[in-house]
Parts: structure tokens; sequence; C-alpha cells
């Protein structure tokens, strides 16, 4: 993160990189462990992007607001009266940043709330710093994805334009995360087949790998933006024993 127009504030530390001049993105690591910080900005310095540092949520909304990062990497357990949740809140209300949560091993509550609050992926304490470096990676990639040759998809009233990363349904635009439009966009592509969990994280994440519960907490956060009565959800439909479907023709589904 070359070229900062503005100084870091208190609780930041300049941007760094082990670089040979060419950067793969520019990411904020915000923990109030220095050596965790160190480690992950180390990490990802070798990997071949910028890294700035913050050390509590004051300055990790400075620093987003100074250095507009491609990615935040974000500890849920934060000093000085304002925790990860609500910095994740705040960056999400600002504009559409990736967020990778920081999270305790074993807190499964809240690495749930990470995701429901608007993350897109969360890794776990003790973490491998190359899985972190990997998990960075594979956002960045999924965000940058080129579109299809489609200009837009849509279907039930809903309309996603890829280029622009908009969605709206009915003429309403819908506030969605990074994996919420994916989700969707692969929803819409494909509908009328039942997708397994496992399918879905395949597809959609990139992934081989990691906690399904991740899908559920998006399906679950999706349909509260889409669907008209979430609790009997029309489009996003439970196939029991597999998993889900997108049916544009919405007949509500009793169960969800």
């Amino acid at each position: 993160m070359q070229n900062i127009s503005s100084p870091p504030g208190p609780g930041t530390v300049p941007p760094t990189g082990d670089g040979d001049g060419v950067s793969y993105g520019r990411v904020l690591v915000v923990d109030d462990d220095p050596t965790v910080a160190e480690v992950a900005a180390g990490y990802l310095g070798r990997a071949g992007y910028d890294v700035g540092r913050a050390d509590d949520g004051p300055a990790a909304l400075e620093s987003v607001a100074a250095l507009r990062p491609d990615l935040v990497v974000l500890d849920l357990m934060l000093p000085g009266g304002m925790d990860g949740f609500e910095v994740c809140r705040r960056i999400r209300a600002r504009g559409p940043v990736p967020v990778i949560m920081l999270t305790a091993r074993g807190d499964e509550d809240d690495r749930i709330l990470g995701l429901e609050t608007g993350a897109d992926d969360y890794v776990t304490k003790p973490f491998s710093p190359r899985e972190l470096v990997l998990r960075v990676e594979a956002v960045l990639r999924r965000w940058r994805r080129e579109p299809g040759p489609s200009a837009g998809i849509g279907g039930a009233g809903i309309v996603l334009e890829p280029l622009a990363r908009r969605a709206t349904r009915g003429g309403e635009d819908l506030c969605l995360t990074l994996r919420e439009f994916d989700l969707l966009a692969f929803f819409l592509r494909n509908p009328g087949r039942a997708y397994t969990r496992e399918e879905l994280m395949r597809e959609v994440w990139g992934w081989d790998f990691g906690d399904l519960s991740t899908v559920t907490v998006h399906v679950r956060r999706l349909r509260g933006k889409v669907e008209t009565d979430p609790a009997r959800p029309a489009l996003i439909q439970t196939v029991w024993g597999v998993g889900y479907r997108f049916d544009l023709s919405g007949a509500p589904s009793p169960t969800g």
C-alpha cells in the first residue's frame, strides 16, 4: 500500500511489503496481538500483498478509509469497546470490502455470528499462516473473477448485474455481501436442480474443504433478503437429505 495520502493514525502500522514491485492486492490486518499481526502480515507480505496493520476498532475504520484495502483480516476480540462484529458492520456499511474474520477455535457461535454480520470467510486461531494466505487468495480471486458473457442474469423479479456487482428485486436494491451475491448468481444460473452443501461450497466458494455451516448461514442470510417470507421460502428451497434448490416457480416450501 504505497503512496498513502493520509498518515496512519494512532494504533496503526504503515503498510509493508516484501515485494519485487508487484503487488497482488492491499490487505489490512486488524489484531491487537502483535505476534499474530506480525506473523500474518509477514506471510501475506511474502506472498506478494501490500499489508497494513491496525490494533483496535477505531484504528481499523480509520485505516479502511485512508488505505482503501482490497481485503480486511479482522480479529473478533478487540480492545477499546468496539469488537470485530461492530467493526465488520461498519466496514460493510461503507462499501463492498471482503472481510476474513479470525476467531478462537471452538467458538462456533462467534463464527456463525461473524458470517451473519457480513464476513466472507473466517479462520480459527491458532491458524496456519499458509492457510490464511490461501483463504485471502481464494476470497480475492472470487471477488475479481470475470463475469460470464451475459450482461445480466435474473428470474423471479431478481436482476443481477455482474459487472456492477449490483442486485435488485422488484427494482429495489439488495444489499448483498460478496458470497451472497455469488451464491445468488449461482442459483439463478442453475435453477431447478438440488445441490448439496458440499457442491455449493465447491462451486461458489471454490473450496474442496471447510465448515459446511458456512453454506447454511449464507443460505439463511440470502433468504432473509430475497424471500417474501423467509420462514416459508419460495425460491431457495430445502431438499431434505440433499441440500438446496432454487425454484423459479416460487411455490412456497412449508418447512423451509
